[in-house]
């Protein structure tokens, strides 16, 4: 019996894990996977093989699933797909993975690739992921195949379709265009199984932007509703075909800024969506929840976003907050400048700007502006007492006198 397959009953596809029905209740992330079992998880996502041995092991000893990324080439990062022996290389390497890690007995299945269709002009990256897929499948028959696009236009979905017949499952990091894939599914063409390999926060390339081009970024509260509808009516309702879900991100990055796609924070606190997937994973509420952060106040105005004159004196900033069994809460206040689209974008967090908050401890503060014309964000956590966190932002910028 293989570990994993896929059947179909004449009707829609499933997938089977050791013969037994198996749908995947996933997050993206290497870290915090003892809470992603706990909490009903039963896979995890990763995008390479750098540290997949442990992981693999970690997944293994949890009685997690591993969906094992592949990284392929993006011609959007300059890979040049006429270039053969830079393709042969690429394709010799991948060989090299798949006999390396065929036999764990966690992976789940094979992930070529991720959005390596965005920007590509280059037909034969299609031929190329075609052609990994078929020399896993030659390497490894025990696992299905699948790659990652975007789920933005249906003619990615329609050139997979056509030019890579040897990939099983097509997998979409679809975040808010997740209320379109079955449109964007049925106009490609695609009858065969999908997953849905990112889904979570609404992200910044969807959110509404200040006049100068900052994206706004949802509460917790906000991103707990966003996916909690999200979750709801588009994989928990089990859509013909769909095998599950992966959310993003089950750790602590910083993309935007250090608390956007975040489940966990700095510190290792786990934020409202946690919470939120054990209720869909289980059926359960935890037992303590996290704190809700309805809005935060500045000059007594639930305002997003504001420019201000570098002339402008000290401003007031305040959080509603409520915790659900009414544990004790201490805040936390920072102000950081925005991260450019560079080295500091995605990576490590930036540190806070000192000196401009006159106390940082309670719900609400004063605050002045940076000398330093620019972009920032003033950042609000509140962290009940037993490891989670609240957050919102209110993104602003400093103008030149006038």
């Amino acid at each position: 019996m293989k570990p994993t397959a896929i059947y179909h009953d004449g009707q829609s596809y499933q997938l089977l894990r050791y013969g037994k029905p198996y749908f995947i209740k996933g997050a993206g992330g290497v870290s915090y996977l003892e809470e992603l079992k706990a909490r009903g998880g039963n896979s995890v996502r990763i995008w390479d093989d750098l540290e997949a041995g442990p992981i693999l092991d970690k997944a293994q000893s949890l009685g997690l699933t591993v969906l094992f990324g592949i990284w392929v080439e993006r011609e959007m990062e300059g890979f040049d797909y006429h270039n053969q022996v830079a393709v042969d290389q690429q394709y010799a390497l991948i060989r090299k993975i798949v006999l390396k890690y065929r036999n764990h007995p966690a992976l789940l299945m094979w992930c070529v690739g991720n959005e390596w269709a965005m920007e590509a002009d280059n037909f034969r990256v299609y031929d190329e992921v075609n052609r990994i897929a078929s020399l896993i499948h030659e390497l490894d028959p025990d696992h299905p195949v699948t790659t990652v696009i975007s789920p933005d236009n249906a003619r990615a979905i329609w050139l997979v379709r056509k030019r890579c017949p040897a990939i099983d499952v097509l997998a979409f990091n679809s975040y808010a265009l997740t209320e379109k894939l079955s449109q964007f599914l049925q106009d490609g063409g695609w009858t065969k199984p999908y997953l849905i390999s990112e889904y979570g926060a609404q992200a910044y390339w969807e959110t509404p932007m200040t006049p100068w081009q900052d994206p706004i970024e949802p509460t917790s509260q906000q991103k707990y509703e966003y996916v909690h509808r999200i979750y709801r009516q588009y994989i928990g309702s089990r859509p013909p075909n769909c095998l599950g879900s992966y959310l993003f991100y089950w750790d602590f990055k910083q993309e935007e800024t250090h608390t956007w796609f975040n489940v966990y924070d700095q510190e290792g606190r786990s934020t409202s969506l946690a919470d939120l997937m054990q209720y869909f994973w289980t059926g359960k509420q935890p037992p303590n929840q996290a704190p809700t952060m309805q809005r935060l106040l500045v000059d007594g105005r639930p305002i997003l976003y504001q420019s201000y004159s570098s002339a402008s004196g000290l401003h007031r900033a305040q959080v509603l907050t409520t915790d659900p069994e009414g544990d004790s809460l201490t805040y936390h206040w920072e102000i950081k400048r925005r991260a450019k689209n560079s080295a500091d974008y995605v990576g490590t967090p930036l540190p806070a700007l000192e000196g401009l908050i006159t106390s940082s401890t309670g719900p609400s503060i004063t605050f002045r502006l940076p000398t330093k014309p620019g972009s920032y964000r003033l950042f609000a956590h509140a962290y009940d007492t037993h490891r989670h966190v609240a957050t919102a932002n209110f993104v602003f910028e400093v103008t030149a006198k006038q």
